[in-house]
């Protein structure tokens, strides 16, 4: 069943910093007249990766090209199949000051942060041209296991997402469609911090790129996952297509492997995504490569506009 966009919404505001009304976003919800999601039994979810500010707003950080359009077909997409989505997942990139793919942990052969968007390898670091100037001997073999294991080099970031600054915080529209679901559906939103480990990245909502047994979030969330497959479609949206929303679809397909009647229910909202865009480095063609790996294993690929 399709539902009419509330009244509140501004396209225009979409990318926009501002204080969102939530008693009146509330209010409309209530005025719906749509069930508890409770009663739903053909569940759907919704995935939205990383819809923050750092990545979404012009002037955000890692602003990813494209991103506000994103937003404005997702928002519009939770708004009209609000009466069908059971479950909202948001995931939250936070991050600290000294991560392992921030300038802070590193220093060049003068001594020197290597700026950001800087590549690191082992070879590199062999030759002397980069050090970690923390936890030397996990960086080292950090830098192997990535290289080994996942056919990638370390890629330095510019600060992004920091807990607790502006950047952090999702789309304001976002919210608002966030919560008028909630509400409308008597339906708590689910919100998934990821990224604070400082010994590794974190691109995936549902893992860590390498595994810090010692940690609480250092390896597989299987409880999320778990979730995610007691419902019929699980929709996926965010920023950035080339990393994180990548990754959050490659622990899906992984974890669901055996199971393909599962990996098959994963919706991919096409055109609510876009790729990091930076000079000399194809991230999209990449993404797009492995995606259609996905679809071989029967990941669908649909765009806002279809049919729910």
């Amino acid at each position: 069943m399709k539902t009419s966009v509330p009244s509140f919404y501004e396209p225009r505001r979409v990318g926009t910093l501002y204080k969102p009304d939530l008693d009146r976003v509330s209010s409309e919800a209530e005025a719906t007249g749509l069930t508890s999601a409770a009663h739903d039994t053909s569940p759907y979810a919704l995935l939205l990766v990383d819809f923050q500010i750092d990545f979404c707003h012009a002037d955000g950080a890692l602003s990813v090209p494209g991103a506000q359009a994103d937003l404005r077909r997702t928002i519009e997409f939770l708004y009209t199949n609000a009466g069908r989505i059971k479950t909202v997942v948001a995931s939250l990139d936070s991050h600290l000051a000294f991560q392992i793919f921030y300038p802070t942990w590193w220093a060049d052969d003068r001594g020197n942060h290597p700026a950001p968007h800087t590549v690191i390898d082992s070879a590199s670091i062999k030759r002397g041209k980069f050090r970690p100037l923390r936890e030397a001997a996990w960086s080292l073999a950090y830098v192997a296991e990535l290289e080994e294991r996942a056919k990638k080099a370390l890629y330095l970031w510019p600060f992004h997402t920091m807990i607790g600054a502006v950047g952090q915080a999702l789309d304001p529209a976002l919210f608002e469609a966030i919560h008028f679901h909630a509400v409308a559906r008597r339906s708590q939103p689910i919100f998934l911090q990821k990224g604070m480990i400082p010994a590794t990245e974190h691109y995936s909502p549902f893992e860590p790129e390498v595994k810090v047994p010692s940690h609480p979030h250092g390896s597989l969330n299987t409880t999320m996952l778990r979730l995610l497959e007691t419902h019929e479609r699980i929709y996926v949206a965010g920023e950035a297509k080339s990393h994180c929303v990548l990754e959050a679809c490659s622990s899906m397909v992984r974890h669901f492997a055996a199971r393909p009647e599962i990996i098959e229910r994963i919706h991919f909202l096409g055109d609510c995504t876009s790729s990091v865009v930076v000079p000399g480095v194809d991230f999209d063609a990449m993404a797009d490569r492995e995606l259609g790996g996905f679809r071989a294993k029967g990941m669908r690929f649909v765009s806002a506009a279809d049919p729910v």
